[in-house]
Parts: structure tokens; sequence; C-alpha cells
């Protein structure tokens, strides 16, 4: 029987440890990819999870404001959830085509603009939160069919804006000035014959009236806590 050739074995085994080398250093790299990509895909999770955390705890935050803001309601103000505002109770009724409030109207305006201020002021919260209050003046239509309806639609709008502007103005001529709270900003506008939750029909003429939002607008927070006033 012929001997094993050594020259052969000699050089299968240098051969095989090449081999097995190489395997090895291409599991290695696998290796090393592969977690790398799972650290990656670990942070990319880790950093969403936050992001997903601040958000529910901003939304939270946003919901017990608004639980606090319910205080509104009473005498002055009523809540219409199909909206999501405040509308002023106050039956103020201007004279057709006129937008000075009169007399018999201010004192329950005015005391609604404090309670308002008064509300917002109490709200205790950690959080850098902004309130942004809309004072929006409606007017109402003519009757049905009856064409200023259509060729003073501008005209209205300039009439509501006015309503608005003059409310404004009643509130900083006897010391209710909104611009002194930094965190409230006060925006007036005039819907004209337009806008959402209008009422109509017989009530049309119950549109010469005031809205007001209030949209509570939360900067980047960690943890807080928000107290409703007692």
């Amino acid at each position: 029987m012929p001997s094993a050739d050594p020259q052969r074995s000699d050089f299968f085994w240098p051969s095989y440890v090449d081999l097995m080398t190489s395997l090895f250093v291409v599991m290695l790299v696998l290796f090393v990819f592969s977690f790398k990509l799972f650290k990656d895909r670990e942070e990319g999770l880790r950093k969403a999870n936050t992001e997903l955390k601040a958000k529910a705890e901003e939304l939270e935050q946003i919901t017990r404001i608004r639980e606090a803001l319910r205080r509104l309601e009473g005498n002055y103000f009523r809540y219409d959830p199909q909206n999501e505002r405040y509308e002023l109770r106050v039956d103020v009724q201007f004279r057709a085509g006129r937008d000075e409030i009169q007399s018999q109207y201010q004192q329950t305006l005015l005391q609604a603009g404090r309670l308002l201020q008064q509300r917002l002021r109490s709200i205790r919260t950690d959080l850098p939160v902004r309130y942004l209050v809309i004072v929006e003046g409606m007017a109402a239509r003519y009757p049905q069919g009856d064409p200023r309806n259509r060729i003073e639609e501008q005209i209205a709008y300039q009439l509501s804006y006015r309503r608005a502007l003059n409310l404004l103005n009643l509130w900083k001529n006897n010391g209710l000035n909104f611009g002194q709270d930094r965190n409230i900003e006060l925006i007036i506008g005039g819907s004209g014959f337009f806008g959402t939750g209008r009422y109509s029909g017989r009530r049309e003429d119950d549109n010469k009236r005031f809205l007001i939002q209030v949209i509570p607008k939360v900067g980047k927070m960690q943890t807080a806590t928000v107290k409703s006033p007692k």
C-alpha cells in the first residue's frame, strides 16, 4: 500500500486554516455589521419612544388645561362642544348696521372680560403655555332673498370686525388690557355673514354676537403638572 504524500498533507492543513480564518473574519464582520444595525435601530426606537411620550404628555396637559377652562361656563360664557369654542351669553343687541356697544351691555361685558382674564391667570402650570384668545364679531343677514346679502358681504365683514374691536376697546378703556399678560395673545376678527355655528331661520338676528375661542399653545416640556383653580 502506497504511503501518503507528505507534500499534499503539508499543503492541505495550511489551506484549511486559511479557509477557517477567512470564514471567521467574514462571520466577525457580519456580527459587527448586525450589531451596528441593531444599535442604530435601538437608538431610533428610543428616540421615537421619547417623542411619542413627550407628545402624549403634551396632549394630556392640553386636555387638563381645557378642562380647567371649562370653569368659564356660567353666567357669562357657554361652551359649544360641537365647534369647541365659547360663546358670550351676554345678549348684546346691535342696531342694524351699527357697531357701537350700547351702554346697557357694557358693564356685563366688562365682567365677562374680567372673568376670562382671571380664569386664564388662575391656571397653574410649569409648562411654557401661551393662550391664543380669539374674539370674533358676527353679523346677521338680511331676510332671505334680500339682494343686500350679496351686495354687502364685504361691508358685513368690516362691521363684525368693528364690533369685536369695540369690545376690545371697551375692555382696554376700563383697565382690562390682555396685552399686559405675557402668556395671553388676543386676536380680534369678524366673520360677517359667515362662520360655523350660525343661527338660521327665525334666529338669524341672534347672530349679532361675540364668539370667544381660547386655544392653549404648549411648548416643549419634560415633566409638569397643571392645577385647576379650586
